[in-house]
């Protein structure tokens, strides 16, 4: 697969790519480039096994140049989601053809389903996020035979001039899925930390403060003292300031559970849950990924990316179930399962925000709960958010971005149901309701009043465990989008 994509004018691509909607001749846009290639492509339509079924891609060859017939599916259920997936198959068609270059000639009816820009758009997030691969470790019969590189054109001037935009967010969810994907015995907590400095010193706009050893003490971060200590990986947390040009209009603060590994602690996984634990950052890096690119897209408000990193690991100096934890904000926590640590690493980083940026609001993104899996499957994650213009902006950059969100309950018994024996809260209801809630409802005990927020859980859509159009088996980026969208349209 290719190992980058990028956009720009091709005189002569070595590669044309067609539209056709499921069970329609060839639109009448192409009759032109219909009689130039002596009606192969009218003909290449006939073929049986050119039907227009969402991502089929038909390959053709007439008077010495290679054109491509992509279906994007029925015609009544075609929109960005749908080409996205489309997208995704013709990135792999043309990495199997060896093609360095191609150019999408969108006809009238596909743009009277989705607006050029709004196409071009979602057509550079298929091509990027269908790119994707993650090779990094594989080494025995793993010679490379595809170009290293692609670029794509349209023949529609605003489609060509969307095109960027969804090539940046496609390249930082996929910065995301290969950080997300990395080993444990790699991605560290001090690995993590350093790709954030990494990350900063790339981009003047960025800024990183690594909080760590005497500092988790000075700044009061008990949850991540305490669940990092068992490890030799030593728990930090990370902050990353994105300072726009001009006044900001708002100070936004984003919150990303970044567990490196995560066995359970004392209360241990099994082995086959155990195994896939990496992914327990990756609501961390579906927040660097998000920096990464409003780093490029330079939206109008002050962001603040917060990453309280640990690892989730057994010793001798384990913290343990029936532990009290006072946290800075006067809440005390006794801990029932040492399998619950995101929300105390996650109460650090609400403390802190409330605290040390004074944000205008706070969205908070983690792989908390496995009962999520369970509500909502892959396909939604779910959103906890009170405030309605938080939830309403969340919403909005949902549809804009395609990443799915479903509202939560989050009613006050949700909140007496965490109130414990010995503490003000425990980290985990000792019963069998509401998992996906109460890690929403401990959650708020360490957001100030006046301060709107947003939890959104994404255990279920973090990761795939199949293919399913951009997304094969493994992580997705989930978040990177959605936020990138959140903060662009800020005002």
């Amino acid at each position: 697969m290719y190992k980058s994509v990028q956009s720009r004018p091709v005189p002569n691509p070595q590669a044309t790519v067609c539209l056709r909607f499921k069970d329609r001749r060839l639109h009448k846009d192409y009759a032109a480039l219909d009689r130039k290639t002596g009606r192969a492509l009218s003909t290449a339509t006939k073929r049986t096994e050119c039907t227009g079924e969402t991502g089929e891609a038909t390959a053709l060859y007439a008077r010495g140049r290679r054109y491509l017939v992509l279906g994007l599916g029925e015609e009544k259920s075609f929109d960005a989601n749908v080409l996205r997936k489309a997208a995704a198959s013709l990135v792999q068609a043309l990495d199997r053809m060896g093609a360095t270059s191609a150019s999408v000639v969108p006809n009238a009816a596909v743009l009277a389903k989705v607006p050029a820009r709004q196409f071009g758009r979602a057509l550079g997030e298929g091509v990027g996020l269908g790119s994707f691969s993650f090779d990094e470790f594989k080494s025995l019969n793993n010679k490379r035979t595809s170009p290293e590189s692609l670029t794509v054109t349209s023949s529609d001037k605003a489609v060509r001039e969307a095109l960027p935009l969804g090539l940046t967010l496609a390249d930082a969810a996929n910065y995301c899925r290969r950080l997300a994907a990395t080993p444990p015995n790699v991605a560290t907590t001090s690995y993590v930390a350093a790709e954030a400095e990494k990350l900063a010193a790339s981009n003047p706009s960025l800024k990183c403060t690594v909080h760590k050893g005497a500092a988790l003490e000075k700044n009061e971060l008990v949850g991540l003292a305490n669940v990092g200590k068992a490890s030799e990986n030593p728990p930090c947390l990370i902050a990353l300031t994105y300072t726009p040009p001009g006044r900001p209009v708002a100070t936004v603060a984003l919150v990303g559970k970044t567990i490196t590994y995560d066995t359970g602690g004392l209360s241990i996984k099994s082995a086959d849950n155990m195994k896939g634990m990496k992914y327990d950052k990756s609501g961390g890096m579906a927040v660097l990924g998000t920096m990464r690119a409003i780093a490029a897209i330079k939206p109008p408000c002050r962001v603040v990316g917060l990453l309280p990193t640990a690892e989730n690991s057994i010793s001798d100096e384990a913290y343990r179930a029936d532990d009290i934890l006072r946290y800075p904000n006067g809440v005390s926590v006794e801990v029932t399962n040492t399998d619950a640590e995101g929300r105390l690493v996650l109460a650090d980083a609400l403390v802190y925000a409330c605290r040390k940026v004074k944000p205008d609001a706070i969205i908070e993104l983690s792989t908390l709960t496995g009962g999520m899996v369970i509500a909502l499957g892959r396909v939604y994650a779910g959103l906890w958010c009170e405030e309605e213009k938080l939830r309403g902006r969340i919403e909005a950059a949902a549809a804009e971005s395609g990443e799915r969100v479903w509202r939560m309950p989050l009613h006050a018994d949700y909140r007496e149901m965490m109130k414990a024996k010995h503490a003000d809260i425990w980290n985990s209801a000792p019963v069998r309701e509401a998992h996906p809630v109460q890690g929403a409802a401990f959650l708020s005990y360490f957001v100030d009043e006046g301060v709107p927020w947003a939890h959104i859980d994404i255990a279920g859509v973090a990761t795939r465990d199949k293919d399913n159009g951009p997304f094969p088996s493994g992580p997705t980026g989930f978040g990177v989008r959605l936020l990138a969208d959140l903060l662009a349209a800020w005002r």
